[in-house]
């Protein structure tokens, strides 16, 4: 009897789902709107993982992502240091152009918790884009993009008004200061100054005692007490924020709610990561997009016992190698719960590694292999170019490799395009949706230009020309190493944007192509373009100059500074502390 069309359909379709969706659980397509897994590390230097050429720190997870997936070397952040790069990241647009970028070295990013700057409402995140198209959307970890405007309980910067169902993490981020046995990191030198001139102030009326009582002159009381009281009120002034940094910035929050104030450092890594798995298994029947934002690899490097002593590049080292175990454990779950093959993950870092961290007199930091410079130093490579790596089984090709530029911006419009979302069209987005640069379906980058702002600086633009390989790098402003002669600014902690740095004129050009380390220097006696190429470049930064538009500037001295009525607090003000995590923690440690 001749079996009915309806049996070899059925037969052929459920061999097809064994071939290809069997081994992971899910047929994919092209057309199917994938799970999303960002994982983004902290000050990880673009040398210091496996894959990227280190040779010193074991990442088999972050390596096993670069070799299941597609690997971007020339991939860029929007800026050197936390916030406005992040801010970059969220919006598709160079942090300028949302006020997230500052005139002033000291208040490069947010430094207060109970400051008044932020990430503001009216920019899209790529969270909200996919928000609106039925993702779940989720954020474990840091987030660095302000918390409220007017009141201490507004939230108006907060994740869950920039697009993300549900958070988990630190509104500020992780630094030595959260560690109370560490060297205060943030505005050290600022506070030493603040120590000597309060000493200074609290010495006058003592001096103005000497007189008195020696009877030399008549010195009245009100006199000695106004000075004292000066003396008094300068330090409070200070002190009620520099004094309680620990306090005042390191918390620990679930959505709106504060569950930690201070936050216990040494188990944030773990309850983060408890988070991640969690959210996975709570939404692995619906499309969801997880944004997990690594605490490692940024000083103190908090790492746990397991890892201690684990690697050949010491405490730093050991601290890499726990955040790639974190990957592991992510990915792990994927693949347990069949997820991987409908799941684009991405890994990157969000600016380059800090040379200047250092602890106990040995390097913190991370390397940025042969590129030069490093975190905060404006457009040098070492400080913008990072680690990107997506993988998306059945739809990107294994261990490919592309030497094109590309942005962390480019990661909104991506998404945007994946995930069904509709970016908005009443404002410039600088990103490029990757996706045919990552298929194959086109060779070269659709970047002509990129421009490397240090706060509101333009100190370095780039171009790739589009009828060849070459890519061209043009400074305009580069900072002054200290000591001179070193490739970091030592002395200060952190490089400058402004002031203590070196203008060019003519430019500084590098063909980063053939000189990525940036040690050649072109000049119109050994490259013959160097005059049309530098035209070229500045034409272009003409051009992008027109499409800003004057913004309110979140990261003004009046935004930065510490307001106490935005303190968030777990009780009543100034008393603020609490715990109110479960002290069970993942069974995976």
């Amino acid at each position: 009897m001749k079996q009915p069309f309806y049996d070899w359909n059925c037969w052929l379709s459920v061999s097809l789902w064994c071939l290809f969706g069997g081994l992971n659980g899910t047929f994919v397509t092209r057309n199917s709107r994938p799970n999303i897994v960002l994982l983004m590390a902290d000050d990880l230097g673009v040398g210091d993982v496996c894959c990227y050429g280190n040779d010193t720190v074991s990442t088999p997870n972050i390596d096993r992502l670069a070799s299941e997936g597609v690997r971007l070397t020339q991939h860029l952040a929007a800026a050197s240091v936390c916030t406005p790069s992040r801010a970059a990241f969220l919006t598709g647009r160079y942090p300028i152009r949302s006020g997230m970028a500052s005139p002033f070295n000291l208040n490069r990013a947010l430094i207060w918790l109970g400051g008044s700057g932020g990430l503001p409402t009216n920019e899209t995140t790529f969270a909200k884009l996919l928000q609106h198209r039925g993702y779940r959307t989720g954020l474990i970890g840091k987030w660095h993009q302000g918390l409220s405007c007017a009141s201490r309980n507004d939230h108006c910067f907060h994740p869950l008004n920039h697009g993300f169902d549900y958070f988990y993490g630190l509104p500020f981020g992780l630094f030595s200061d959260c560690q109370p046995s560490k060297t205060p990191e943030l505005h050290r030198w600022l506070r030493i100054k603040l120590w000597i001139s309060t000493a200074v102030l609290g010495l006058v009326p003592l001096l103005l005692l000497i007189p008195k009582f020696a009877r030399w002159f008549p010195v009245p009381w009100k006199v000695i007490l106004v000075f004292a009281l000066l003396a008094f009120l300068f330090f409070v002034s200070w002190y009620s924020s520099y004094g309680f940094t620990r306090r005042w910035n390191c918390i620990l929050m679930r959505n709106h709610e504060i569950i930690q104030q201070p936050m216990k450092e040494e188990r944030v890594a773990s309850l983060m990561l408890k988070e991640a798995l969690a959210f996975i298994d709570r939404y692995k029947r619906e499309p969801f997009l997880l944004f997990v934002s690594f605490l490692h690899v940024h000083t103190p490097l908090i790492t746990k016992k397991k890892f201690v002593g684990h690697s050949k590049y010491g405490s730093y080292g050991d601290n890499v190698e726990e955040m790639d175990w974190m990957v592991g454990k992510i990915l792990d779950a994927l693949d347990r719960e069949l997820l991987a093959n409908h799941t684009l993950v991405y890994f990157t870092s969000d600016h380059g590694g800090r040379l200047e961290a250092q602890d106990g007199g040995t390097q913190a930091g991370g390397w940025n292999g042969i590129y030069k410079g490093g975190k905060g130093m404006g457009g040098w490579e070492g400080g913008i170019r990072v680690p990107g790596i997506f993988r998306w089984p059945t739809v990107l090709e294994a261990g490919k490799v592309i030497d094109e530029p590309t942005s962390l911006m480019d990661i909104y419009p991506t998404l945007s395009y994946i995930g069904g979302g509709i970016p908005p069209q009443d404002r410039v987005i600088d990103g490029r949706n990757l996706m045919p640069l990552l298929e194959g379906r086109v060779s070269h980058s659709d970047h002509e230009f990129l421009f490397h702002y240090c706060g509101v600086y333009l100190h370095t633009a780039r171009w790739h020309q589009k009828d060849c390989a070459t890519v061209w790098k043009v400074h305009y402003v580069t900072p002054k190493f200290s000591p001179e002669g070193a490739g970091a600014c030592y002395g200060s902690g952190m490089c400058s944007c402004t002031g203590d740095v070196t203008y060019h004129d003519p430019p500084l050009l590098f063909d980063i192509s053939r000189d990525p380390s940036e040690s050649q220097p072109l000049n119109p006696d050994n490259e013959v373009l160097f005059d049309s190429v530098v035209k070229k470049i500045e034409a272009a930064i003409k051009e992008h100059r027109r499409t800003l538009t004057p913004v309110p500037q979140q990261l003004s001295v009046f935004n930065t500074i510490w307001k106490p009525w935005l303190q968030p607090c777990c009780g009543t003000f100034p008393f603020c502390g609490c715990d109110k995590e479960d002290d069970i923690l993942s069974t995976a440690w």
